[in-house]
């Protein structure tokens, strides 16, 4: 059995993403665009419309996530990128997403991993090389959104955006929390 590998999602990776996300982008036909779009601009793209988005920013070079394989098949996948890729995360009318300061970040914001390779660590070394993966292209601190088992229920309809306890285990630390969404961070040491 090959270990598991993790990479950039490039243009010559883009049919193993596809592979991934099945013929219903991952999951609802997201495509991971729920965080790239505003509400409405996201209510109103078809699916083929949010997979054409996600399809450019890999073309155009942005390495929107990773993706980890098992056995040399795609089994999951990591969105991490600056904040400002992300639409609903600059909004300042969003009450859980929004940010806290001025200061420049990245954030992880979205896991998908197939039923046949859950539980087998993919998100925890996932969430370890999106760190590797940011601060080596410049960031300085890094924030997430995940969910918080003590507080809300952890269920596979939720969880896209991560389990608290893994981010803490991480190094992460926990800055605010909205209702009962925990904001954590990550600084870069010097």
């Amino acid at each position: 059995m090959k270990p598991l590998a993790i990479h950039p999602v490039t243009p010559d990776r883009w049919e193993d993403l596809e592979r991934l996300f099945g013929p219903h982008g991952a999951i609802g036909n997201c495509w991971c665009t729920w965080w790239i779009l505003r509400a409405k601009q996201w209510d109103a793209a078809a699916p083929g419309e949010r997979r054409a988005i996600l399809h450019d920013l890999v073309a155009d070079g942005a390495e929107p996530g990773l993706l980890a394989y098992l056995n040399g098949e795609p089994v999951g996948w990591c969105a991490v990128g600056p904040r400002e890729r992300y639409a609903r995360m600059m909004s300042p009318r969003s009450r859980t997403f929004r940010p806290l300061n001025d200061a420049p970040s990245w954030v992880i914001n979205c896991f998908f991993i197939t039923r046949s390779a859950r539980g087998r660590g993919v998100a925890t070394a996932l969430l370890s090389a999106a760190v590797k993966h940011a601060f080596a292209h410049g960031a300085t601190r890094i924030e997430a959104y995940p969910i918080d088992p003590e507080a809300q229920k952890a269920t596979t309809d939720n969880l896209f955006v991560g389990y608290l306890p893994a981010f803490l285990a991480a190094g992460f630390v926990e800055v605010e929390r909205h209702g009962n969404r925990p904001v954590v961070r990550l600084e870069r040491s010097s």
